[in-house]
């Protein structure tokens, strides 16, 4: 968890603050290896801004995926604020002529 935290950069308070945990929960599962309920991993992954299944990958995978970040950043949006970013996206890779 710490690893994705700093990747994320966020500090341990502000995951506390964004998944709804105590800071010393959040201490506590990085440094004491604490096993977290799944109410609790819900709650985590909430705070990364990751569905569940993207918050496992990272777990099995050992590394980002970057993709489905994106995808459940996306979710999290507003239908005007996906189309923006699909009209930013679409621009930044077009096809030179």
């Amino acid at each position: 968890m710490r690893t994705l935290r700093l990747a994320q950069s966020l500090t341990q308070e502000q995951l506390a603050e964004y998944s709804g945990l105590s800071v010393e929960a959040i201490r506590r599962i990085e440094r004491d290896g604490l096993s977290p309920s799944l109410r609790t991993i819900e709650k985590i992954a909430r705070g990364f801004r990751l569905s569940l299944g993207t918050l496992f990958t990272f777990y099995v995978q050992g590394q980002r995926d970057l993709a489905r970040e994106l995808i459940d950043l996306l979710t999290t949006r507003t239908p005007e604020e996906v189309q923006r970013a699909q009209e930013v996206l679409l621009a930044m890779f077009a096809r030179e002529p």
